[in-house]
Order: structure tokens, then sequence, then C-alpha cells
């Protein structure tokens, strides 16, 4: 299918771009179970890095299923595939010089190396937003969680469907005892004491 396919080189290259912006670009790649907060703690994470001036992007896992990935369902293969997806447009925002956040559940460790390796291992930061299942349940933002235990979703992660937790995140965010200003201060820490922020 790619056979006649041949990569056109650019003059502006990635490293063009990002010196351009001033910044060294990566993806904070957020997993967690649903309702964790990973929207809302990527959304704060935007603003505090758009308030210091830096060139961000928001991939979130909602919008994407409602546009680029409408097509796709919640079979394992679909989520595989809503991975790659996203793991390419950040690849793709990576080379423009952004500091891309993701904010999937992306339950499965598999995929989630896949994306590391799409990305690149120098720009991949994995970042797992740890909330207990039943603090996710308690909370239960969209009523999820109610329509799975009643049987009106399937492949529901956490209920129907695994959660694999990853092994060695990059940064690991416990929100049980810490609030949003805390959880994003971590965060920017990461990327100042990591180079990604000056």
């Amino acid at each position: 299918m790619t056979d006649n396919l041949v990569w056109h080189p650019v003059t502006i290259d990635a490293a063009w771009r990002a010196r351009i912006k001033g910044q060294r670009p990566c993806v904070l790649w957020f997993t967690g179970l649903s309702g964790t907060g990973k929207s809302t703690i990527a959304n704060a994470l935007e603003l505090a890095l758009a308030e210091c001036g830096k060139h961000t992007y928001l991939l979130d896992g909602d919008n994407l299923r409602l546009g680029l990935c409408r097509d796709l369902g919640f079979s394992d293969a679909d989520r595989q595939e809503n991975i790659r997806r996203v793991a390419e447009v950040a690849r793709l925002f990576v080379d423009a010089g952004m500091l891309v956040i993701t904010a999937f559940i992306s339950p499965f460790q598999r995929d989630r190396e896949m994306a590391r390796e799409l990305i690149g291992e120098g720009a991949f930061i994995e970042v797992f937003i740890d909330t207990p299942l039943d603090e996710c349940e308690r909370r239960d933002p969209k009523g999820l969680y109610r329509k799975a235990r009643s049987g009106l979703i399937a492949n529901f992660t956490g209920v129907s469907s695994a959660y694999e937790p990853p092994l060695n995140p990059q940064v690991h965010i416990r929100t049980m005892g810490h609030d949003l200003p805390a959880i994003v201060a971590q965060l920017l820490d990461y990327l100042v004491e990591k180079g990604f922020l000056s």
C-alpha cells in the first residue's frame, strides 16, 4: 500500500521549529481510568504553560472520539487504532515544536509502548493519573460507571475491560489528597527538572 510513496524532505525541520519557539517539545501522555481527572489536570497544565508563554496543544480523548476517531468503537482493536492515530497526531505536533498534552484512558501497556515508539523515547513522558477505582465510580462525572454496571455499556475500562497500570511511568500523580494546583506544580517541576522548561 505504501510501496509507491517516498518521504519528501523539508528544509524546516523539528529542531528549527523548536528553536523558533524557544522550547524543547514533548508529549505528556496522561493515562488512567475514566473519572481520574485526566482532562481537568490536562486543561489546568496547558493553561499554566500558556501563561508562561509556551506553545502547547491538548489532545483530549472524548474530543478526538468526536472527530478524527469517530468511526472507532471500543473493542480492543479499535482502542489500539485510536491510540495509534493519537500518537501519530502527537508526533506531528512534536515535530512542530509543541508541548503536547494527551488525556486518554489508553488502558493497555502495549498500546502506550507503541505510542512511545512512534513519538520517540526522548519526547514521550508517561504520566499515570492514579485514582482508585472506587473513587472514580463515586465521582462518575459522565455517569458512565453507572451505565456500565447496569450493562448499558460494554467493554468499559475498569468494569468489563481491563486497565493495565503503567509499570514505570515517568510521572506518577496520586490524586487523592492532592489539589489541582499541587498536581500542576508537580508536573511543571518535572518538566523543569528534565529540561523541557527553563
